[in-house]
């Protein structure tokens, strides 16, 4: 399920009613939810889940699946995107309750016809856009290395067979053992 964001410039119901509508300025389809609190919920990005607070005004970062440095990186590289377009208050980054969790707080909007929330959400979409050819690169090279690997080209690979076989091949020679500090000559079977 995709959710339409829409930017007007009014805010209130009854100015929209006496004037016909307008198109929305930017379109962006995000792949999000919105839960029972009234918080949105965006799935795009394949490390972390996003979710936007608006009682709350805030932005939290969560983990997919397990935390690690690319995870951490990825949080940091969004909340210092938000923090650059003056989205989210510049001290209020921290951890979350959550384990491997970011949030900041939302600044207050004083631009007349811009709604916060709504701004956060859009930069939210942009993030992730910009985060898409290196993911869509990383996916491919991934996919690329696992055909490689079950599906050789004749060129890297053997038939059963093709390689004959000898008594001493490679380099654990039979009967040495090969142990710590450098004691190589003293144990032989």
């Amino acid at each position: 399920m995709a959710i339409k964001i829409t930017i007007r410039g009014p805010d209130s119901e009854e100015e929209l009613t006496s004037q016909e509508e307008t198109e929305p300025q930017i379109t962006m389809e995000l792949q999000a939810r919105k839960s029972l609190n009234g918080d949105i919920m965006v799935f795009d990005h394949p490390d972390v889940d996003i979710i936007v607070m608006p009682e709350g005004k805030k932005v939290l970062a969560l983990s997919k699946d397990l935390m690690d440095e690319s995870v951490y990186e990825t949080q940091n590289q969004l909340f210092k995107f938000l923090q650059k377009r003056g989205v989210i208050v510049y001290d209020s980054i921290k951890a979350g309750n959550v384990y491997g969790s970011l949030e900041a707080t939302i600044q207050e909007s004083k631009m007349e016809g811009v709604d916060s929330i709504q701004s956060a959400l859009f930069n939210v979409g942009r993030f992730i856009e910009s985060e898409r050819p290196y993911y869509e690169y990383e996916k491919a090279r991934i996919e690329q290395e696992e055909g490689a690997l079950l599906e050789p080209d004749a060129e890297s690979s053997t038939e059963l067979g093709e390689v004959p076989q000898e008594v001493e091949k490679g380099s654990m020679r039979p009967g040495w053992i090969r142990g710590p500090y450098g004691l190589y000559d003293l144990y032989r079977v």
